[in-house]
């Protein structure tokens, strides 16, 4: 079942032409203005309160015709804008808009019903460089080694239109539209379908707590945004402030229509800390419960999961205990302290975690900071959350921010190479970890492709004052090194994958060594069992995490940088086994491995 076409911001494709809804607060007047530049007035009245809209049904319009909306000002002007709410921008972010029609797209994954959190194994993905055509149907062709590797889910990085043919992916301005370079929305369904159809969820990482700096219609026609607080992206978005119910449902409403129209398997959203937000019930609260409830008109499982650096537990937890709702939360906490184990880094957000006892301490309660005090942020952070469930925790040693948000975007040990013994450590901790874990695109063959950040933005003051901000950024941190230019499509060009290196050692090694993680993740329940008892120990260098269930106890001894140790008992898997076609010990000779014995 979906929606009303009168529900619908933006132009839908109805019986007898094409139903154009916008809110525009303080305007006079309202026409949707044809490529041709015949004019259609709309009509003031629609929707309820706080959220007056204008409206009217098009006989003359249909499926791809352009258009823009013509704000009447109160001095007898008009102004000229794309659609706030706009499903495609086929000439770009500063062209006009055009009509699609979601419903003919072309679906063959009937009964299909999504992947429940339990058995989600995240893969995040950024269209443009995970080919090297850049596009949803090059990727379809990938989606084979995908299901191959074992992963259930593909995390596509954000694919509303941004400026330019390339983009990191958070700078986009139209919430509703679908990136023409990657394909257009078609493209992007043709990409949901061929996911189906191998067995893999999809889910999307939707931005709604800034939009980018360039070709942004928003505050053109009403306050979208607020200048009362400030953002790392400038004006915060209008979600608790005056006028912002209209907001929240511009918000809300993109999140069920990507469910609806795009058969997606759930929405990531980004940053949702950077949300200021005073009302009593949260956009966050309210944005998922009309996403579970679009899941539940849809006979499938549709997750939401935060990006969140609050540790707050409340996101995670049921309405009826006073919590968000909300599916799952990204756990940077086990990323900083793996990664401190892993390599000794003390930068910036690094500086506040001790690695292997913080390691420990996160498998035993979830979170490192649960209420201690922060030496980085300077006073308490976090609460307690040790009475949610391990899956409600989404885990990675490497995802888009950790490996962008350097200077010159360079993966994990980018230095040492595949056969490294601390990337097999790092991909047991994650994988045979009882939370959610997510593989960052390529990591499970030694991708050696960077992930910089890098924009094409046409304006070029805007291009130079972004390139000093990158500048800034790594100034007075002990960062050493250039910092790739964004604006220099070389920066670009570094990131595309290259998926072959797999067919070579030690690449392969790794990537088999990748699939058996992920099939003893898949095969033996214990391991992921909310249920089971759990042990944890831990000294200088190493830790043991035991975990018991329905009999069956699974023994996990994780070393970093000891000495090289024997291991009693009959080995289910080993890091240091020969097949993965890795080197024993690091360059200095210390032991970084992972052991598991599964037993009876």
């Amino acid at each position: 079942m979906t929606p009303e076409p009168s529900a619908r911001l933006g132009a839908t494709p109805v019986e007898g032409g094409v139903r154009f809804e916008v809110w525009a607060p303080n305007a006079a007047g309202v026409d949707v203005v044809a490529d041709d530049g015949r004019t259609f007035p709309l009509t003031s009245g629609h929707a309820g309160p706080g959220t007056t809209t204008w409206a009217a049904v098009v006989a003359d319009l249909g499926s791809g015709d352009r258009y823009r909306f013509r704000l009447h000002h109160d001095d007898g002007s008009a102004t000229d804008h794309a659609d706030p709410a706009s499903r495609r921008q086929p000439d770009g972010v500063h062209g006009a808009s055009a009509v699609v029609d979601t419903a003919a797209f072309e679906w063959t994954d009937e009964g299909w019903d999504g992947i429940a959190l339990a058995d989600t194994v995240l893969y995040e993905l950024h269209v443009g460089t995970f080919t090297r055509s850049g596009t949803f149907d090059s990727a379809i062709d990938q989606l084979d080694r995908l299901a191959a590797l074992g992963v259930t889910t593909i995390e596509v990085m954000p694919v509303n239109a941004f400026p330019g043919a390339r983009n990191w992916g958070y700078d986009g301005v139209f919430a509703y539209a679908v990136q023409e370079s990657y394909g257009g929305p078609a493209a992007f369904a043709r990409f949901i379908d061929a996911a189906h159809a191998r067995g893999l969820g999809v889910v999307l990482d939707v931005v709604y707590n800034h939009f980018g700096p360039e070709g942004n219609v928003l505050p053109e026609f009403g306050p979208y945004l607020t200048d009362a607080y400030d953002t790392p992206w400038g004006e915060a978005v209008n979600v608790s402030r005056e006028d912002s119910d209209a907001v929240r449902r511009y918000l809300i409403d993109n999140a069920v229509g990507w469910v609806e129209d795009f058969h997606l398997d759930g929405l990531r959203l980004d940053a949702v800390h950077a949300i200021v937000d005073l009302a009593a019930t949260t956009l966050v609260q309210e944005l998922t419960t009309a996403v579970h409830d679009a899941a539940e008109r849809s006979g499938r499982t549709v997750l939401v999961t935060l990006e969140s650096a609050a540790n707050d537990p409340r996101m995670v937890r049921s309405r009826a205990e006073h919590g968000w709702g909300s599916d799952a939360v990204w756990n940077d906490d086990v990323h900083h302290c793996l990664r401190v184990a892993l390599t000794g880094e003390h930068h910036e957000y690094y500086a506040a975690y001790d690695g292997v006892g913080d390691l420990a301490a996160a498998y035993e309660h979830r979170w490192v900071y649960r209420g201690q005090h922060s030496p980085t942020l300077r006073r308490r952070h976090g609460a307690p959350a040790d009475d949610v469930e391990p899956a409600r925790f989404i885990v990675f040693s490497q995802n888009h921010d950790h490996n962008g948000n350097t200077p010159r975007g360079e993966r994990l040990l980018h230095d040492a190479g595949p056969a490294d013994p601390r990337l097999r450590l790092a991909a047991a901790a994650i994988l045979l970890s009882p939370f959610t874990p997510m593989l960052f695109m390529g990591e499970e063959y030694g991708e050696r492709a960077p992930f910089p950040y890098f924009i094409d933005h046409g304006d070029a003051d805007l291009v130079e004052r972004v390139r000093q901000g990158r500048r800034r950024e790594f100034a007075g941190n002990d960062w050493s090194g250039r910092v790739a230019d964004p604006a220099d499509p070389a920066t670009f060009d570094a990131a595309v994958l290259d998926p072959s290196l797999a067919d070579h050692a030690p690449h392969a090694g790794l990537l088999a060594m990748y699939t058996e993680l992920l099939r003893l993740r898949r095969e033996h329940r214990v391991l992921t069992d909310p249920s089971a008892n759990q042990s944890v120990e831990s000294d200088a260098t190493s830790i043991t995490v035991q975990r018991e269930s329905d009999g069956v106890i699974a023994r996990l001894v994780m070393t970093f940088g000891g000495a090289p140790t024997d291991h009693d008992g009959v080995t289910t898997f080993d890091t240091d086994d020969p097949r993965w076609s890795g080197d024993p010990l690091t360059a200095d000779g210390r032991s970084f491995r992972a052991v598991l014995t599964i037993s009876p």
